[in-house]
């Protein structure tokens, strides 16, 4: 996930003409050729470190599978919703490999079809996640989750009817696309958080059965 923001960086930063988190789609920077773009707001693409960029949303794609396949008990409970939520999740990170594989300006279905994979189906599996997750997660985090899904979901709504609310363009694309990315991320850093910590618990008992 970390690599995902670190190449956006990177990709943003190739750019001759400044590149603006408001005015530019995420998906202007995997832009394979140098042009001026009418829709859906005019703009001037040229993305240097285009093939970088792409191979990020496709290995960020695969993570995302791989981890709503190998979570399993750690972050879910049984049952239908959990079920659900992975595979929307899922559906997400396949959506994120379509777009890495077929940049916009080379095939326009496919890269719209895994935007929509993306922003519908990874943000209903947020709204649905809130009930999926196990007993054990606290329950700030997981209506928080649900709620996160439902303003990106609204966000998403608002940047399809071209309604930016003052934050551009690229602005609303972020609102829809990012929070599912800072779930994960937060998710992700709660897990390792946890596991060290059972790690730390567990050596002092290892010692003192030995030392006995």
């Amino acid at each position: 996930m970390v690599q995902f923001f670190v190449i956006h960086w990177i990709a943003e930063s190739a750019w001759v003409r400044p590149y603006s988190w408001a005015g530019n789609n995420i998906s202007d920077l995997g832009n394979a050729h140098c042009a001026l773009q009418p829709d859906p707001e005019p703009r001037y693409i040229c993305s240097p470190e285009h093939g970088l960029m792409n191979a990020s949303f496709v290995a960020l794609g695969v993570l995302f599978v791989v981890g709503a396949a190998l979570t399993g008990g750690a972050l879910w409970r049984g049952g239908r919703a959990a079920t659900a939520a992975r595979l929307l999740l899922a559906g997400a990170g396949v959506g994120f490999v379509l777009a890495g594989l077929a940049p916009a300006d080379v095939n326009e279905n496919q890269h719209v079809l895994g935007a929509l994979f993306i922003m519908a189906a990874g943000n209903i599996g947020l709204v649905v996640a809130g009930f999926g997750l196990a007993e054990h997660e606290p329950a700030p985090l997981r209506w928080g989750t649900s709620l996160l899904g439902v303003a990106a979901i609204t966000a998403f709504g608002l940047f399809l009817s071209h309604h930016y609310l003052g934050l551009g363009m690229g602005g609303m694309e972020r609102a829809a696309a990012l929070p599912l990315l800072l779930w994960v991320l937060t998710v992700g850093v709660r897990g390792l958080i946890r596991r060290a910590g059972r790690m730390y618990e567990a050596k002092p008992a290892g010692r003192l059965s030995r030392a006995g």
